[in-house]
């Protein structure tokens, strides 16, 4: 996983945190609702960047 793509997944769940944030000071639950899709949606990248890294150090540690 490249570390352009890895700062990317970590800019978009600060946006959903910072969404969420002005949805609870607007009340706006649609606002709320989007952020916390956007943190799911990046936490879930996240995990799919960590599993391709694993299976990275695992394919070059059998390699050696």
């Amino acid at each position: 996983m490249s570390f352009g793509d890895k700062v990317k997944h970590q800019a978009e769940e600060a946006k959903g945190k910072t969404k969420e944030a002005v949805g609870d000071a607007k009340d706006d639950e649609g606002m709320q609702a989007e952020g916390r899709r956007e943190q799911t949606s990046a936490d879930t990248k996240q995990a799919g960047d960590k599993l391709k890294d694993a299976g990275r150090d695992v394919k070059k540690a059998f390699d050696k």
